[in-house]
């Protein structure tokens, strides 16, 4: 079962790459792509998960909180770590946005439901709409604090009120409660257009990739990679299966966790003086590593009966 989860996310990555290497497009055109799936074709699918989803039937205010409280401490932890393993401003910023900020939205509804099934997918949108504004706010406070200037609440919330994921979930639960349905011609397009997200967003991932800059940043690359991918899943897993988390919740964790670094990481990175270049090698090499380390991770809690 986790070979056949991983592996189809694996195949669409590998033909991006190959896609890349026999010229189908350039960087310009990856990135017009990129921005394409994160604020349009994305947002449609949270949406359409939050908006079908049977919010009052799904609603967890325990693992709701567990999340955010979990977000919250690995940041404080990586805030007081990472300066005392990297001295330059310009990455400590980056390597904290990178392990604490996962590629939630891209891998986590996919893999819940393949393991799931889609019924089950509502848990893991909830979580989203609590969560990304989480990973914003947080990232711009790592980002602003390593540029040294002091962060900006007006700023922070203007991110976070007009990032399109957040804007997506925000529709989704007001259309939900106030019981408006979309005539079945809109509802078809939006679900239609969602179902184009993650193919795409896998395939610009895979034209992404750049092996040749990996020299570097080795040493940067092994403490972000490692601990995106291994040491945070290792640290708050446990936690979540004591609390009695299990399914589809411990699923939804799984992937908050061990997702790889968000791509959206990158771009911010450039916007506020981070290393944009080391975000950028962040998010490609803890994408392939993750393929491995995701069938990892499933494994592990199949056979423990967790999931």
């Amino acid at each position: 079962m986790a070979f056949n989860v991983v592996m189809p996310l694996f195949l669409t990555i590998a033909i991006g790459y190959g896609l890349k290497v026999l010229k189908f497009y350039d960087k310009p055109a990856l990135d017009v792509m990129n921005k394409l799936c994160f604020k349009v074709f994305l947002p449609l699918m949270l949406f359409e998960n939050v908006y079908k989803t049977d919010l009052a039937g799904v609603f967890n205010g325990k693992i709701l909180v567990f999340s955010v409280i979990s977000v919250f401490v690995m940041f404080v932890i990586l805030m007081l770590l990472i300066p005392r393993v990297e001295k330059d401003n310009a990455r400590r910023g980056v390597l904290i946005q990178a392990m604490f900020r996962s590629n939630f939205v891209l891998f986590g509804l996919p893999v819940v439901i393949s393991l799931c099934g889609e019924e089950a997918s509502g848990v893991t949108a909830l979580m989203i709409a609590v969560v990304v504004p989480m990973y914003n706010a947080l990232s711009v406070v790592a980002l602003e604090t390593f540029r040294g200037g002091k962060p900006s609440l007006k700023k922070i919330g203007r991110g976070v009120i007009t990032n399109p994921l957040i804007i997506a979930s925000a529709l989704g639960i007001l259309l939900f409660f106030t019981g408006v349905k979309l005539p079945y011609a809109v509802d078809k397009t939006i679900a239609d257009l969602g179902k184009i997200a993650t193919p795409l967003a896998l395939v610009v991932l895979g034209g992404s990739f750049d092996f040749s800059k990996i020299r570097g940043y080795a040493r940067q690359l092994l403490i972000g990679v490692g601990g995106k991918l291994v040491i945070g899943p290792a640290l708050f897993l446990p936690i979540g299966v004591a609390l009695g988390f299990r399914d589809v919740e411990l699923t939804s964790l799984m992937i908050m966790f061990g997702a790889p670094t968000a791509v959206s990481s990158f771009t911010m990175a450039q916007q506020m003086d981070g290393d944009s270049e080391l975000a950028g090698q962040l998010v490609v090499f803890s994408s392939a590593f993750s393929i491995l380390t995701i069938f990892i991770w499933i494994f592990i809690l199949k056979q423990l009966n967790l999931m």
